[in-house]
């Protein structure tokens, strides 16, 4: 009999039981255990096993060696065709002294012959037996025939040698100008060939167009004298690696896989460590060496190495254009376009479920960088920003068209906006993740947003931009900075999960300007050059610098220039792509149209004044735009604290302004004073009330 229960259980569906008692399988044969093939008492071992050899040459295992080699060979015999070309008048010299030097040592070569002084031994050797012997007949008679044997002898190949001659010279002289021309060149060659020598060649020595050569051999100088390999004794070198691809050319560069030898305790961490040594061994900068470890993903092991050394520094050319420029929009969830190698490979950071941080030296394209991260969630609407920069330049002044939050500058007003920022952001924090654990896993399957989560339940993902986190720290006193690290760290660490980017930068960050614990849990560091080795660790993480992340091999001409670390032991040497702040800008005004169209404008962007008139064609007077960009964060302001930030805005511009020249301008723009006396923490002096200078401004409908 058989009976089976299935159906629904409080609302969920339970699979079908089966209450038949089935027999027990039978027992599964155990497979007889194999034979291996490389047996010592097996005949065919050595025929059967598969040689542990690569089937193609190093330089012909990828597309792309195949190219760099093929590059490389034909930029060679161009160079060497444009060499010898220019000197073609001087080998022609050269030939003729050649070819003279070689016509006299034929004829010297054939004066032997000509002269037939194998005859003359005979001769001279009977002539001395007949003097000392006058009344042998007989020997007198062998002489004589001797001596006319040799007469006999030169008449012929002397006959023989001007008839050569002379039909050579006629056939010359009657021949085709073309064809003496031919014959003269097949005459000539053979001499000069002849007339050459150890002291006289007929090419220059020409040196290869590369800057930088090659081989095994300088591969194995350069490890022993960084104390990688042991010294060997006597004629014995000692140990040398073994290199498993190369050296081949790869580009504008030579490649080469190698593994040290074993018993000499050195790991390929070592090797990486000693780059600067390898370097100066090699006859190059560090700048040019990329070494990095083969992982057994690749097929490496503990003590195996890449390494490519370029031919000249990579860092130096023009930078590329970002494509990000270009695109009418981009999805976040894509990794983001950000520079190129050394090697000239396209480099692209994730940003989801990450957090960023950026530093090194001012003036070394630092912002320029962090912008690029920035302006890829320009052209995605469902990315919502919040900004801060505390420099208060122009870098950041466009993204009021966009950001749902926006503060710039390190006064007290700008930190209390921006502390009031991150409170907001920690509600909203708590917010998505209240919900997200209300949604079936059906839905959310891992606990994070997903693209149908963003755009049904409208959480954008929140990208949090902080430049010059060191200047919001150091106008803080020690508990309020306590109190903001805190609250970053948890944003970047538990953020990432609800939606949250942090992309923060700073200069040298050290203990009170960025402090450990907050850098510490960033998952992707950039950082532009630095002083030494120690400011790298600060910026990429402790002892990077020892695996070959170092920030402080770069120069001052590495502008856009920085050591990306994405990983425990992933890291790049990246030039940036460009993205100017003409391009950002327009970026700008592209995501404030892309919000707009999906209803995603919101905060501090939807409420922009100044964006607000300028999409309805309404000029606005200088002098409005800038009081009201300086008074952001402040319904009121004194006047000598107005003048003094309008002067950091725009020194040009401001800075000879008093108060009477301020009041006289903004009267002409339209400014109607409610009051002429502001009231700021209980002190009341001449000021002006944010709202009189937004009422200047033209209405929009």
């Amino acid at each position: 009999m058989t009976e089976t229960l299935a159906g629904p259980v409080n609302g969920h569906a339970v699979p079908t039981l089966s209450l038949v008692k089935t027999p027990d399988p039978e027992p599964a044969v155990q497979a007889p255990p194999l034979e291996a093939v490389d047996r010592p008492d097996n005949p065919l071992a050595d025929w059967l096993t598969v040689p542990d050899a690569p089937i193609l040459p190093a330089w012909a295992r990828t597309p792309a060696l195949v190219w760099a080699n093929t590059t490389a060979f034909c930029r060679l015999c161009s160079w060497q065709t444009r060499y010898h070309s220019i000197r073609v008048p001087k080998y022609l010299v050269k030939t003729v002294w050649l070819a003279s030097r070689g016509f006299f040592r034929a004829c010297r070569g054939l004066w032997p012959v000509l002269s037939t002084q194998d005859h003359t031994l005979a001769v001279k050797a009977l002539r001395a037996q007949s003097r000392a012997k006058p009344e042998d007949a007989d020997l007198a008679l062998r002489h004589q025939l001797a001596h006319r044997s040799r007469t006999e002898a030169r008449r012929w190949r002397w006959g023989a040698a001007a008839t050569g001659v002379a039909a050579s010279a006629a056939g010359v002289y009657l021949a085709d100008p073309m064809l003496q021309l031919g014959i003269t060149m097949s005459t000539m060659v053979p001499l000069a060939y002849l007339g050459r020598g150890e002291d006289a060649k007929l090419l220059d020595h020409s040196c290869p167009p590369l800057k930088v050569d090659m081989s095994a051999q300088q591969l194995n100088d350069a490890l022993r004298a960084a104390s990688l390999l042991k010294a060997g004794k006597g004629d014995d070198e000692g140990p040398k690696v073994t290199c498993t691809m190369g050296p081949v050319r790869d580009g504008r560069g030579w490649a080469v896989v190698f593994d040290l030898p074993r018993g000499g305790g050195k790991t390929a961490s070592d090797v990486l460590a000693k780059r600067e040594v390898i370097a100066h061994e090699l006859g190059v900068d560090e700048i040019q060496v990329v070494m990095a470890r083969v992982r057994a993903a690749q097929g490496g092991n503990a003590g195996r190495v890449s390494l490519w050394v370029a031919d000249d520094d990579p860092y130096l050319a023009d930078p590329v254009p970002s494509p990000l420029a270009k695109m009418d929009s981009f999805s976040i969830w894509d990794a983001v376009p950000f520079g190129q190698d050394a090697r000239g490979n396209r480099v692209a950071v994730p940003v989801v479920w990450q957090s960023m941080f950026f530093g090194g030296l001012p003036r070394r394209g630092k912002t320029f960088t962090q912008r690029l991260l920035t302006a890829a969630g320009l052209l995605d609407p469902y990315v919502r920003h919040y900004v801060a920069d505390f420099k208060g330049g122009q870098d950041w002044m466009q993204m009021r068209q966009v950001a749902h939050r926006l503060v710039l500058g390190a006064e007290d007003d700008a930190i209390a906006a921006f502390r009031a920022m991150l409170e907001e952001l920690l509600v909203e924090m708590e917010r998505r993740f209240a919900i997200l654990r209300e949604l079936p896993t059906s839905i959310c399957p891992e606990g994070k947003l997903t693209p149908q989560i963003v755009e049904k339940y409208k959480m954008p993902f929140i990208f949090l931009t902080v430049d010059e986190l060191q200047e919001a720290f150091l106008a803080m006193d020690d508990k309020e900075r306590e109190a903001v690290v805190d609250d970053l760290g948890r944003i970047a660490r538990r953020g990432p999960a609800a939606g949250f980017v942090s992309n923060y930068a700073s200069q040298r960050p050290d203990a009170k300007s960025v402090p450990t614990k907050l850098r510490e849990i960033i998952t992707i560091r950039a950082c532009t050059q630095v002083t030494d080795k120690t400011s790298s660790d600060m910026v990429l993480g402790s002892g990077k610098a020892a695996m070959g992340a170092d920030a402080s091999v770069l120069s001052e001409d590495h502008k856009g220039v920085v050591v990306l670390v994405t990983g425990p032991a992933s890291y790049a040497t990246v030039k940036n792509d460009l993205l100017t702040t003409a391009e950002f800008n327009a970026m700008c005004a592209k995501g404030r149209e892309l919000r707009r169209a999906v209803g995603q404008l919101s905060g501090d962007a939807a409420g922009d004044i100044l964006t607000s008139a300028a999409e309805c064609g309404i000029r606005i007077e200088p002098v409005l735009s800038d009081v009201l960009e300086v008074m952001q964060h402040s319904p009121r302001m004194f006047t000598r604290d107005l003048l003094t930030r309008l002067v950091n805005l725009d020194e040009d511009t401001y800075g000879d302004w008093d108060p009477e020249r301020l009041a006289l301008e903004l009267d002409r723009a339209g400014v109607n004073r409610s009051s002429k006396q502001v009231k700021i923490g209980g002190t009341n002096q001449a000021g002006y009330q944010r709202r009189d200078i937004e009422d200047a401004v033209p209405f929009i409908e």
